[in-house]
């Protein structure tokens, strides 16, 4: 075996074991994940700081009471109004299937065929009964983790241990960055960097662009409704936005949403119009400002890319997984584009090919000469 199939070799079994690794430490790892994304996050402002004048540790400080206070407003003011506007939503569910049915349908001069309908009371039963028995699980589950002191213990270790993660790794970034640069090897150390760097601007397209589209359009959506007078705004709202990265995904489940809510709570048509005026106005800035301004025109991830990574991480590695699925994607995603490359370029791609056509000569497309008259 040469030089380099044993470094090759010695690459597959360190990245091997590095998915063995994550794979046996998942449960330990995840705030150490959490706070290296929010510490990928926060470092373009800590550097934005820096540039302005503040010290490194003084530009990670301010981050970091940002990001504090947003996570404390969202813990405290939306994650209960977004579970008590779910758990509506859920209950309204019937009842919308029951107005769809008596009224809508017939009003359109749309009957169902004989023997179909929808059995809105029984739905509205079933909904019922497995949300309790959920409420129950969730109960007994907390009743049992309560009275592990563990359990408790490493519920706030781990609470603890995240921001405490994210303020020492968001002040050392650069130095880790730079440490671990080094660690690579001279002679493949352009290839890596050049891979790091697309990597970086893949991730960056869609965690610092998309997401924010994402982020800026829930907001958008849930004060719009909101003002409209709509009364699931904030679930509705939230849930357009964050399908927007599926292309008019989030868009029409919105839109179809939000008139079917105010339709069943107004039953009237004028506060429809409300309704497409909002998701109007959101798709417009969505169009030609937010999409152009945060996202541009960098190579981002697809959005089956991030559904299956999404998925596929979290059937391997549980949560860790769903949250490395995107920076793991990303890599792929560069790898897969380069392996392409050379590809195209290879001999067994080439060889065999078709020749290049000839271009005609000038004097092949010049009509022949008149024979001289004898």
């Amino acid at each position: 075996m040469n030089v380099a199939w044993r470094e090759r070799w010695i690459w597959y079994v360190a990245g091997l074991g590095l998915l063995v690794f994550f794979w046996l430490l998942g449960p330990v790892l995840l705030p150490f994940v959490i706070g290296a994304g929010l510490a990928y996050l926060g470092d373009p402002i800590v550097d934005r700081l820096q540039r302005w004048g503040l010290s490194r540790t003084a530009g990670v400080a301010a981050v970091f009471v940002g990001l504090s206070v947003v996570g404390i407003v969202a813990a405290v003011l939306v994650i209960p109004m977004l579970y008590q506007q779910s758990l509506a939503l859920l209950a309204n569910i019937p009842d919308w299937l029951a107005w769809i049915q008596d009224i809508a349908l017939p009003w359109l001069g749309i009957h169902l065929p004989d023997g179909m309908h929808l059995d809105a009371p029984s739905l509205k039963k079933i909904l019922t009964e497995h949300w309790t028995d959920a409420g129950g699980v969730a109960a007994a589950l907390w009743a049992n983790v309560s009275k592990s002191g563990a359990a408790i213990a490493a519920l706030a270790a781990n609470l603890l241990l995240v921001p405490i993660v994210t303020f020492y790794l968001l002040r050392d970034w650069d130095d880790l960055v730079a440490w671990l640069r080094n660690v690579i090897p001279p002679r493949v150390r352009p290839v890596v960097d050049q891979l790091a760097t697309e990597t970086d601007q893949v991730m960056g397209s869609f965690i610092r662009g998309q997401l924010s589209v994402m982020l800026a359009l829930a907001v958008l959506y849930s004060v719009g409704l909101a003002i409209a007078g709509l009364k699931l705004a904030l679930v509705i709202g939230f849930w357009a936005g964050i399908l927007s990265f599926v292309p008019y995904l989030g868009f029409a489940v919105g839109f179809v949403a939000g008139l079917l809510a105010m339709l069943v709570q107004e039953q009237s048509l004028l506060p429809l119009v409300w309704v497409a005026i909002v998701f109007g106005i959101g798709q417009i800035l969505e169009s030609w400002w937010l999409t152009p301004t945060l996202v541009g025109d960098r190579i981002g991830l697809h959005p089956v890319a991030v559904i299956f990574a999404l998925m596929a991480g979290g059937q391997l590695f549980g949560f860790v997984g769903v949250l490395l699925a995107l920076p793991g994607s990303a890599a792929i995603a560069v790898l897969l584009r380069h392996a392409k490359q050379r590809w195209l370029l290879s001999p067994m791609y080439l060889e065999g090919s078709a020749p290049e056509p000839l271009e005609p000569s000038r004097d092949s497309t010049q009509a022949p000469a008149a024979e001289p008259p004898a």
